[in-house]
């Protein structure tokens, strides 16, 4: 598939936002109800225990509110009757509706909190495995601090919507209509009265709510950016420590600690300031009940057990009204976190196989280019009618300035991307019939910036095949050179490596890295740049190494180090994404040209001072380098 039929994958769209306090924002989503039917989709298998969630939910919340009227009536009937024996019996049942309620919502959250992991776990690993199938150009576009946020803060987000939320959202719904309900059928004008100081309540939560959640946003946004230049810190705490800038760490990071102090200070003000308000209005309501039931008992218009009841509800309502401020943000974030999932979820892989694509024989291990054009960007031409062909056993070297094209040679031939025009082909077929875990699985990759993951040595070198023996394994690292170092380590070929196993040195993460590609066996070989970051005796070692995996394959070689490649097949030189030069070692030097100065550059001590290259246009000869005039350096013996 050519890159013009790629999903857009640049700065995410936002959706709409709240404003906060000091200019803060907080996001919205764009398409809340589509989200939220597509995140609802997650629990479609568990409507049984979702069913059961809401059956329990209602018949908590219908005893937490028949508990009121129940002591309302114990008042009314048994105390001022003085019925010992009824007393008792309501005291019992009165205690049943709260142990039978208690026991609902354990068991609502018990079923929920289920449902709701399960459902993460179905997204988390919907997500995780979409994300290894999408093709290279999509992390080019994409931080990995944005996608490692998609991972865990915003499913972190989904799960508390999906789980404390669900349940509450019903809970407090319920309550609402229940105790409104149950005030306006014990008394009209005392419920009437019940519900004056509630528009206040709704305001100041409304209002401190709105500080509160800005102010801990803010407070989250700056935490991230400590924790962040600590990590980095640390992380490079080896630079620190050589340029002896550790009083300037101190001082930047006391600048963010004190920043984060103060954002940290004014989010816990606001929050304590929601209680206090609350708890004023409402015994301030339960003053205003107390007082006109007490004149409304005087008239004989109620009851004292009906005024207890009014009061023991009147407190209740306000609960409802601080959790659904919380439960809305916590609804926008979760779906807000949603779409940034689904965005990913929704983006489709540029490189992809053919409907009718087949299985790859085993190569022989003949490349061919054919006329090839490619572009990451649309319009900026990065390779420009590319033609080459490597016969089995070939070593190709690709040799250029940095930005040439010779990276994204390789990157064509192991498909991480398709070009615009032209072909590849491998023994014949074009690469883009080929299925391409068939494709790749052929291919070997050593780079200059090895990876090595967390795990033991022999874990790392298996990585290149998955069903290799230990015995394999230690013959591969041996074929490296590898196999004298593993040994001296402290568990030998067990030894954890830690985090991109910077207890090894460069030069040994190399040689595993190649005992990793002998063990993959493959029939081509990409190597790139794989002894520029060494000393010369490593450097030894890891070519001896080299020529051993290279041997009766077809391999490209991407140096600049020209020392490595002299014994090449084939040495193409690339300049801005045509091969200009062609040809061995030997006959590029008797050309005297790109190649030959840049040769005698690195070999003669000079670095080109002096020299122009004439740019290439179509149908001109090979470039040549010009003498400046007026310019010093050594001039080549042309």
């Amino acid at each position: 598939m050519s890159r013009d039929r790629k999903t857009p994958v640049g700065p995410v769209m936002r959706g709409p936002r709240r404003h906060g306090p000091g200019g803060m924002t907080i996001e919205k989503p764009r398409d809340a109800r589509g989200t939220l039917r597509r995140l609802l989709g997650y629990l479609g298998d568990y409507k049984v225990h979702l069913l059961m969630v809401a059956a329990l939910t209602v018949l908590n919340t219908l005893l937490s509110l028949a508990a009121p009227y129940l002591q309302g009536v114990a008042i009314d009937r048994f105390i001022a009757g003085g019925d010992r024996a009824g007393l008792v019996r309501i005291t019992l049942a009165l205690l049943a509706t709260y142990v039978v309620g208690a026991a609902a919502s354990m068991a609502a959250g018990y079923l929920m909190a289920g449902v709701g992991q399960r459902s993460l776990w179905k997204l988390r690993r919907d997500l995780f495995h979409h994300i290894q199938g999408l093709s290279l150009d999509f992390f080019d576009s994409r931080p990995t601090g944005d996608l490692m946020s998609r991972l865990t803060n915003d499913v972190d987000a989904i799960g508390q919507a999906l789980t404390a939320n669900v349940t509450q959202i019903l809970t407090s719904t319920l309550t609402v209509v229940g105790i409104l309900v149950a005030m306006f059928s014990l008394n009209t004008k005392l419920a009437l009265v019940s519900l004056l100081v509630f528009p206040l309540m709704v305001f100041f939560t409304a209002v401190v709510g709105s500080r509160t959640r800005g102010s801990f946003q803010q407070l989250q946004a700056n935490l991230g950016r400590l924790n962040g230049f600590i990590s980095e810190t640390l992380g490079g705490q080896r630079v620190v420590v050589a340029y002896n800038q550790q009083e300037t760490v101190k001082k930047e990071f006391a600048s963010r600690n004190r920043e984060v102090k103060r954002i940290g200070t004014r989010a816990l003000i606001y929050a304590m300031l929601v209680p206090p308000l609350v708890g004023i209005l409402s015994n301030a309501n339960v003053a205003i009940v107390a007082g006109v039931g007490g004149y409304l008992v005087l008239q004989g218009a109620t009851t004292v057990g009906t005024i207890a009841a009014f009061i023991t509800y009147s407190r209740r309502f306000a609960d409802p009204l601080r959790h659904f401020a919380n439960l809305y943000n916590n609804l926008l974030a979760a779906l807000a976190g949603a779409e940034r999932i689904f965005e990913v979820l929704d983006t489709e892989p540029t490189v992809v196989d053919d409907p009718e694509a087949e299985t790859a024989p085993r190569f022989q291990g003949h490349v061919c280019f054919e006329e090839v054009d490619f572009e990451y960007r649309p319009g900026v031409r990065v390779l420009k009618k590319v033609s080459l062909e490597a016969k089995p056993g070939e070593m190709v070297a690709l040799v250029g300035p940095t930005g040439a094209g010779k990276t994204t040679i390789v990157n064509l031939l192991t498909r991480f991307y398709d070009p615009q025009g032209g072909r590849i082909t491998i023994d014949g077929k074009d690469i883009r019939r080929l299925r391409k875990d068939s494709l790749r699985r052929q291919l070997g990759i050593v780079l200059q910036d090895v990876f090595l993951f967390s795990g033991s040595v022999l874990d790392n070198i298996r990585y290149g095949n998955p069903e290799a023996t230990d015995e394999d394994c230690v013959a591969a690292a041996k074929l490296a050179n590898a196999h004298g170092f593993i040994t001296r380590l402290p568990q030998g070929y067990h030894t954890d490596l830690r985090e991109r196993a910077v207890n090894l040195s460069q030069g040994q993460r190399q040689l595993i890295s190649i005992a990793r590609a002998i063990v993959a066996d493959p029939s081509i070989l990409v190597l790139d740049e794989a002894t520029s970051s060494v000393d010369t005796r490593t450097e030894a070692q890891i070519q001896e190494a080299l020529h051993r995996l290279m041997e009766g394959r077809t391999s490209f070689v991407i140096a600049h180090r020209l020392s490595t490649i002299r014994n090449a097949d084939q040495v193409l030189v690339i300049l801005g994404g045509r091969v200009v030069e062609r040809g061995t070692h030997g006959s590029l030097m008797a050309q005297r040209g790109y190649y030959y100065n840049l040769y005698m550059s690195q070999f003669k001590g000079t670095r080109g001072e002096g020299y122009e290259y004439v740019k290439l246009l179509p149908g001109e000869p090979t470039p040549r380098p010009r003498r400046l005039e007026g310019e010093g350096g050594e001039e080549a013996n042309t």
